[in-house]
């Protein structure tokens, strides 16, 4: 190490007390961490790219400063989805400091990955206070039947009114409208549901028929409209 001719000509002085860092809620412990290997915890983040077209929302699984679950899921630009993918392999097995200085390709999902990485060096994880964390796989508990993100789209317009699209119940049907022209209920089928019952050899149209339910008045509709043709 090198020291500048001032620095050499200071007289040493003791350090004082010294107590190192300040200790973090680690799954249910008090840690002060030293190196990338004391971090542990399970949590999210949400990044999004520079334009702002585009978002991801990152849950990540440490234990012992290594990546061991990611579940990355994103929204508004179709080349992100293929930037997940490589994310999805690049990820697991790393320590968080080396996935923060990995290029993930798209900029929200590093954006996401920054954000992940001060909450978990910070001791905001989700699983700051839960004895022993969570174990790997919990990170699928944030899917909806089927293993599918749940989305919410919604579309509006002040000349025409709103239009349900999708929510978390599933994909939807129709809208159902009273005699004011009020949206009071929806119809829906559940996707992931039905995909998965496909899947299990349940036949398409049954598959379908079995995986439709309804919300709110839509029943008691005066009317019901298709949101993607009316």
């Amino acid at each position: 190490m090198i020291y500048s001719h001032e620095v050499e000509r200071m007289c040493p002085l003791t350090k004082g007390v010294n107590h190192g860092p300040a200790p973090i809620p680690e799954e249910g412990k008090w840690v002060q961490a030293y190196q990338i290997t004391d971090i542990s915890g399970l949590t999210h983040g949400v990044g999004w790219c520079a334009p702002q077209q585009g978002a991801c929302k990152l849950t990540l699984n440490v234990k012992n400063g290594i990546i061991e679950e990611a579940l990355v899921e994103t929204l508004g630009c179709s080349g992100m989805t293929h930037s997940a993918a490589m994310a999805g392999e690049i990820l697991p097995g790393k320590t968080i400091l080396e996935a923060l200085n990995t290029d993930l390709v798209c900029d929200a999902i590093n954006v996401a990955m920054r954000e992940l990485f001060l909450q978990i060096v910070y001791g905001r994880t989700q699983t700051a206070f839960s004895e022993g964390g969570l174990p790997v796989g919990a990170g699928l508990e944030d899917l909806g039947k089927g293993l599918r993100s749940m989305t919410g789209t919604i579309y509006s317009t002040n000349a025409k009114g709103v239009r349900y699209l999708e929510l978390t119940e599933g994909y939807i049907l129709k809208v159902g409208v009273d005699e004011e022209g009020c949206t009071v209920g929806y119809q829906f089928v559940r996707l992931g549901k039905m995909l998965e019952d496909i899947r299990h050899g349940v036949s398409a149209d049954e598959a379908f028929k079995n995986n439709i339910g309804t919300y709110g008045r839509f029943a008691d509709a005066a009317r019901q409209i298709d949101p993607r043709e009316e």
